[in-house]
């Protein structure tokens, strides 16, 4: 009979929370078996940019001792931001000075730096987690897509939106925001889409109205990045062909029919497929009582809408805290687990407040005026 393999620290996901939590551990001599279901790091994109704040992901990369490596992908001028109303009239435009704490940077080659710290044998690609069952004693068992299983000490899921590790500590599900993106792309802006290229300007791109939006940020090799915002029923993706392009862009057209021409291009002139995402959130206040052996970071813990550029920036705070804490109790797996729960609930709940209110702002009837109001009170919170 073939033993099944042992991990004493088992990472169930390799996104920036996973790989941030494994590299912690190991810049404290602690190994961890990441599981990750892509066939490999290359297996699909990572998505677009990402403004990391100062006062979350910066510390995360602190402890990840991968802070002055990390400011070397910084895009610059890529914290500029413009807010539009529907009519393409420019009601901000701010410049990047380089002083808002939130500097952009590309997914994919944040994560490329978490993954190029590790041993290379730290992820298992190609592992997709199917099931997972408590032993007892704090012990879980994970059974795997190819029938393959491993056991475990420490099951960390870290696994997103849809965890399959999320059932082993609580009941909640992700429930629809009501609202739907539909996300494209832009390519060599500059030089084939030159007025996409103005609208949208260097970083980042808000233009609002009752209800619908478009939110877009310039990446580093030029493009642009979309993010067509509609407040839809949850069916509302169901009913357009999203295999037929063409017949997709008139679909979501159809919903900004009244915006300017300059606007309507950034879904009209779009190079490759449109792809659409239903927009949910876990209840802001989740939370679960301490189960022995397993505990949840990022997304499998604190699902929220992307209103406040939070989702990236707690998954990577949250894997360092969980490293530090675990590093600092040595033997005492459980006391570790306490102490990192007892700051992620809370933080966790506010940030999941900021985000509904950002969508809530951005998308009210007299948009673009909230976030503009918000831009004016507390700018560091926008964009």
């Amino acid at each position: 009979m073939t033993k099944i393999p042992h991990h004493p620290i088992a990472v169930v996901g390799a996104g920036l929370g996973g790989l941030t939590l494994a590299r912690v551990l190991s810049v404290h001599g602690i190994e961890a078996a990441v599981h990750d279901l892509d066939a490999s790091p290359a297996a699909r994109t990572q998505g677009g940019m990402l403004d990391i704040h100062e006062d979350s992901g910066q510390v995360a990369l602190h402890a990840a001792g991968l802070h002055e490596p990390f400011r070397a992908l910084i895009h610059p001028g890529g914290e500029a931001t413009r807010i539009l109303d529907q009519y393409a009239v420019v009601h901000m435009g701010e410049a990047d000075e380089g002083d808002r704490g939130r500097p952009e940077v590309d997914r994919g080659r944040l994560r490329d730096l978490l993954l190029g710290s590790l041993p290379e044998t730290t992820v298992r690609w190609g592992a997709k987690v199917t099931a997972a069952r408590a032993l007892g004693d704090g012990r879980h068992e994970v059974t795997l897509a190819d029938g393959s299983a491993f056991t475990t000490d420490l099951l960390v899921g870290a696994d997103g939106a849809w965890s399959r590790i999320r059932p082993l500590v609580s009941d909640a599900a992700p429930a629809y925001c009501g609202v739907s993106f539909v996300e494209v792309d832009l390519f060599d802006a500059d030089t084939r889409h030159p007025e996409s290229a103005a609208v949208v300007g260097g970083g980042m791109l808000f233009a609002l109205g009752a209800g619908r939006g478009f939110l877009a940020h310039r990446e580093i090799d030029g493009s642009l990045h979309i993010y067509a915002a509609l407040r839809a029923s949850e069916g509302w993706i169901s009913t357009i062909d999203f295999t037929d392009t063409d017949t997709a862009k008139a679909a979501v057209l159809d919903h900004f029919a009244d915006w300017d021409k300059s606007l309507r291009a950034l879904i009209a002139d779009a190079d490759g497929p449109l792809t659409p995402r239903a927009i949910h959130a876990l209840p802001a206040d989740h939370r679960w009582d301490r189960v022995p052996g397993v505990t949840l970071l990022g997304d499998a813990a604190h699902l929220m809408s992307p209103f406040a550029g939070e989702g990236a920036n707690l998954a990577m705070l949250d894997g360092a805290e969980l490293g530090t804490a675990l590093a600092a109790h040595p033997g005492d797996t459980e006391a570790a687990l306490a102490a990192y729960e007892q700051t992620l609930f809370p933080r966790s709940e506010v940030s999941a407040m900021l985000s509904a209110r950002g969508l809530d702002i951005c998308l009210r009837d007299d948009a673009p005026q909230g976030l503009l109001d918000l831009f004016a009170q507390h700018p560091h919170e926008a964009g």
